[in-house]
């Protein structure tokens, strides 16, 4: 059966970040379809008519949503190459945990950190700073969030890498000097051409992100 991969894209998101990786790390061609999020497409509204956002990846016109449900398909059904996955079920469940962590208190938090004013970016920027410092504890003294290889949760979190610049400009802090291990880490995974190649740079989501913000009117 032939085998025709097409990603409902967006350069910038760090959700559609995480797919690109996945199919470059199984080696998988694909052809990327990037999304103008103002005017969705008729093939977005149709592929995934509940939530009607990026990614989506289309595998012989079969679609699949959510990022990391669509990392864990792109993971199973090419099978012959490496998993993302940890075999061992505990190490399987434990990365699951995390990629769940980040996107459901990290994503979130940093989200309100540069979406927000006053207070709430205030306490947003005290929870995303222990958010990380939680991180740097679990990466502790190992190359990858996986031990001594690139994997499931080294993915899930590489893709937010493209907002450190954003998170310690408008936190008022450095990345460097307080989590220096995810630092050290995030240039370790940007040293793999399946993640540099599918990654954005810092200051051009930076540079997004304030114009979010300048559209939501949020100073």
């Amino acid at each position: 059966m032939a085998n025709e991969v097409v990603l409902l894209d967006f350069e910038t998101s760090p959700f559609a970040t995480r797919v690109r990786i996945a199919l470059e790390e199984k080696g998988i061609e694909y052809k990327s379809k990037v999304e103008d999020l103002s005017n969705k497409s008729s093939t977005l509204l149709k592929m995934n008519p509940v939530n009607q956002q990026i990614p989506v990846l289309i595998h012989n016109g079969r679609p699949i949503c959510e990022s990391m449900i669509i990392v864990q398909y792109i993971d199973e059904v090419w099978s012959h190459k490496p998993s993302l996955l940890p075999s061992d079920p505990y190490r399987r469940a434990h990365a699951r945990f995390w990629a769940d962590y980040i996107d459901k208190k990290m994503y979130p938090t940093g989200k309100n950190l540069w979406a927000s004013k006053g207070e709430l970016k205030e306490s947003s920027k005290k929870d995303l700073i222990q958010c990380f410092k939680i991180l740097e504890e679990e990466l502790g003294d190992k190359l990858y969030f996986g031990d001594e290889s690139f994997g499931y949760i080294d993915l899930a979190f590489i893709s937010f890498y493209s907002l450190f610049y954003t998170f310690e400009t408008l936190g008022n802090w450095s990345m460097a000097a307080e989590f220096p291990k995810l630092v050290e880490w995030g240039e370790r995974c940007l040293r793999k051409e399946s993640v540099s190649k599918s990654t954005s740079d810092q200051k051009e989501v930076y540079e997004v992100v304030l114009q979010i913000k300048q559209e939501l009117g949020i100073e």
